[in-house]
């Protein structure tokens, strides 16, 4: 396939080794948006977006009114997913969003959302933390995927909101520890505590090449498909 990369830093160089490397062409690497007669003049099949919070949301609107399919795994943006949504199905479009593309953490928030639905008899009776670690560079806080880790839990009655790097908690709340340090790719662990005991699971990145494999191979999956995905349609994942 012809690969276009928008945001080429670490994890934009990441995605362009493990794509030469399952013999994809890149015709197109840019930092921020590009140009839409650029666009217009390159071959592609489809486009890799790891940019910016401030950037993304015009990134996926230029490629989708251009008939490029996008897989997207920018964090920080979904205030306007929705408006993706309406202009992905009004042009007929082709767009795929994770907050983490690492094949080992989506196996992992099938587990959280396991893990939650057993806990729900007990919600008087365990504090839920969320704990993760990223590297300075990282912008948003807390981390798209500690954000979806949460939401899970949520939506299966466990506790009704979260907060963010709070001494204290209410009972309905989950807890979020952000860190920001040296350079950790990211770690995610959820924390169930009670008086008596404490469950944990934990998923730790070693590097960025999870994500950028699992990038990769949704970017392969796109092609030729119509509509708006996540990882779980690349990895067969039932709801």
């Amino acid at each position: 396939m012809n690969i276009g990369i928008i945001g080429y830093g670490k994890m934009g160089r990441a995605i362009e080794k493990i794509a030469k490397n399952r013999n994809h062409n890149i015709s197109l690497c840019y930092d921020e948006t590009p140009e839409i007669s650029l666009l217009k003049t390159v071959n592609l099949d489809v486009v890799i977006e790891f940019s910016q919070p401030g950037s993304v949301f015009n990134n996926i609107k230029i490629c989708i009114e251009n008939n490029i399919p996008v897989v997207c795994g920018t964090t920080g943006w979904l205030n306007k997913m929705e408006v993706i949504k309406k202009i992905c199905k009004e042009k007929n479009g082709s767009f795929l969003y994770s907050s983490n593309f690492s094949i080992g953490m989506n196996i992992f928030f099938e587990i959280n959302k396991k893990l939650s639905k057993l806990m729900y008899p007990y919600t008087k009776d365990y504090e839920v933390t969320i704990d993760e670690t990223h590297h300075l560079e990282k912008i948003d806080k807390p981390s798209g995927t500690a954000l979806s880790l949460a939401k899970d839990i949520i939506h299966n009655k466990m506790k009704k909101t979260w907060i963010l790097d709070e001494k204290r908690i209410e009972a309905d709340q989950i807890l979020i520890l952000s860190k920001r340090l040296g350079n950790v790719t990211g770690d995610h662990s959820v924390i169930y505590k009670s008086n008596i005991d404490k469950i944990e699971i934990k998923h730790e990145a070693y590097n960025r090449d999870g994500f950028a494999i699992g990038a990769v191979i949704a970017a392969e999956w796109i092609k030729n498909k119509k509509g708006v995905f996540s990882m779980k349609e690349v990895l067969g994942i039932n709801k």
